[in-house]
Order: structure tokens, then sequence, then C-alpha cells
């Protein structure tokens, strides 16, 4: 990012990105934060003001503008989306207060106290109940209460007829079935496979075929968990035998092969783990040949919806899909208009 003067990198932004960096946050934070803090940077530059001692009203008016500004596409931005760039946005002036770029109080007009009435179990209020107050962000959008898109479980077998090689297969079966993130997937290595009734040999003592999910900050494709927590996820036989066929796929591929899952198959750079863009434009592609618009996570939320729906306890959708939070894993508890249609049938039947 540089200045919209002087064409200097804007330092402010870069030791902000740095310091993303430093703290663990993702690649696709940063790569999600630094443009959105780009956006408020040269809006402020467009109406003369300083972004330093940017007033509340003024921040108000930055929100309005991303409401009534559409999309590259002409699309209105959602609810969640422009407050994801109030966050961004907030997180960067907290870090300038912190560090002495700006004066405190800019930062400070960004918050205010608020009491927290419902407490998760197990939360310890503190004496007095000090610990129910938290800082929450003044300026919010409301957001639309909608379900995360899922897969019909109609087409699980389409999408994988439609996978043209048995790597992409592999794939789309370890995605449906685990749940795990298309970052957690582009990072496992072959030893993380422990695919036998018992990896006692592999000095394992988990029971059962399951798939080590492992924290690594140095995967060359910039693959990672976004949690930076590790956990196992058991598998099924389906996961197996795909992963079978792919071995025997992968097999001929040339000798110098890495040692991740998936890899490239073919041309310069066969033999060498995939990488994001790469895996999100397979999965789209194979989703164009079904007639769905398929996006890697689509897969992860019809596991964790799928598990949900099958009476799954909630803390334990929570531990395979590596949730920090109990709140992120509620979002699978929603009710569809099947749901509320045989809610309301079911009364009428019963009169």
């Amino acid at each position: 990012m540089v200045d919209v003067d002087s064409f200097d990198l804007h330092r402010q932004a870069l030791e902000y990105s740095t310091h993303l960096r430093g703290a663990g946050r993702s690649p696709h934070t940063q790569r999600a934060y630094i443009p959105r803090i780009g956006r408020f940077l040269n809006w402020c530059g467009d109406r003369g003001t300083d972004w330093r001692t940017v007033s509340l009203g003024e921040m108000a008016r930055f929100k309005f503008h991303l409401e009534s500004t559409p999309t590259i596409s002409g699309k209105p931005r959602s609810g969640k989306t422009i407050n994801a760039a109030m966050t961004a946005v907030c997180e960067f002036l907290r870090f300038c207060a912190a560090h002495g770029h700006i004066p405190p109080e800019t930062a400070a007009r960004l918050s205010e106290p608020r009491f927290v009435n419902f407490r998760p179990s197990g939360f310890d209020p503190g004496e007095g109940g000090q610990h129910q107050w938290v800082k929450s962000r003044v300026l919010k959008v409301a957001e639309s209460e909608e379900p995360p898109a899922t897969v019909d479980p109609a087409h699980f077998s389409a999408l994988v007829a439609a996978s043209r090689t048995a790597r992409d297969a592999a794939m789309v079966t370890l995605l449906l079935r685990t749940g795990i993130r298309i970052g957690e997937a582009l990072g496992l290595r072959r030893d993380d496979m422990h695919l036998l009734p018992n990896s006692a040999f592999l000095q394992c003592p988990v029971p059962g075929p399951h798939v080590h999910v492992r924290a690594r900050a140095d995967n060359p494709n910039g693959a990672r968990a976004k949690s930076g927590r590790s956990r196992i996820v058991p598998v099924t036989a389906e996961v197996i035998d795909a992963y079978r066929e792919y071995l025997v796929e992968r097999s001929c591929v040339p000798a110098d092969v890495s040692d991740f899952v998936f890899i490239n198959l073919t041309g310069v750079h066969s033999g060498q783990p995939m990488s994001y863009p790469n895996a999100k434009q397979v999965l789209e592609r194979i989703g164009n040949r079904c007639g769905i618009r398929l996006r890697p996570h689509m897969l992860r939320h019809t596991a964790a919806t799928a598990w949900t729906r099958a009476g799954v306890p909630q803390d334990v959708v929570q531990e395979l899909l590596g949730h920090v939070s109990a709140a992120s894993t509620a979002i699978y508890q929603h009710a569809t208009q099947d749901d509320l249609r045989a809610a309301v049938e079911r009364i009428e039947t019963s009169r």
C-alpha cells in the first residue's frame, strides 16, 4: 500500500500488515484487511479528512459510503461485508493508537462499554461482575440471518463423478465427509493420513482411521490451519477408498514429488503442493459441470450442517470443525423452510 500523494509505502499500514503476520493471523486475513484499510484511507484522502484524527461522525459517513456504493459487480454490500470492513479499519486505528501513530482518543471513541447479559456456560463474571463489561464497536450494520450455503446431499455423487482426476475426487470426498477447511486439506502431509484401523505402529494411540490436522506456519503453498490449533478428525471408508484410488494416480507423477497429500499432477509444477487458487479453481469447475456455484467453504458448511441435523451434540461438532468459540458452531443450528412447514403441519394434523 502506498501513500496517495507521495507514492511512498504507507508506513503505518505496512507496520500493521507486519503485525498481522507476526501475530499469526492467516495470509487470507492479511489479504482481506489491507484492501479494506486502503479504501478507508483513500476515502479520507478524497474528502480531505485526516485519518489520524477521524471523528465518530466521519466514521459514520464512511459506513454510509460502504452501504451506498455498489461493488465491482454492481451489487450492494451485505451487512456482513460492511461490518468486516469496519472491523478491519477499527483494528487498524487501535493498533496505530497503541503504537503512538495517532491520538488515543481517536481509537477510544470507536467503542463503548457493553454489559453482557447472557453468559456462556462456565463464564467467570468476576467479583462484582466486572468481566461482564466488554468493549463493543459503536458503528455496526444489521446482518441478515441467513443459513450458510450448503450442497444438496443429492448432488454428492454428482460432484465426485464430475471430478476429472482421482485427486479431485479425493479432495471433494475428504472435504464433504470431514468438514476440514480447504487450507487445512492443502496443508496435509502423507504421514497425517492414519487410515488403518490401528495406528499403533505409527506411535499414534488414536483408534480407527483418522486424519491429523496440524497447525503449520511454514507450508510453501501458504496453506494453514486457521485457528492455529491441531486436531484429529475421524474418516469414513468412503474417504479411504477415494484416497486409495488417488494414490494410484499419484504414483504416476515423477519421483521428486512433495510429501504433501494434494499435489499438482501435470505441468511445470507437477509434484509440488497445490495452492489455494488452484484448488479453488478445481472445485469451481467441478461445480460448474454440475450446475452448482461451488465454493470450497460450502463443503465444510455441508458437513457441519449434516452432523447438526443428525443430532450430533454441538460440542462434538465444534471439536470436529476446530472452532475456538461455540458461537461459530451455533450458525449450523438453523431451521429450514421445510422444518418450519413441518412444524405447522404437525400441529394441524394433531387436531
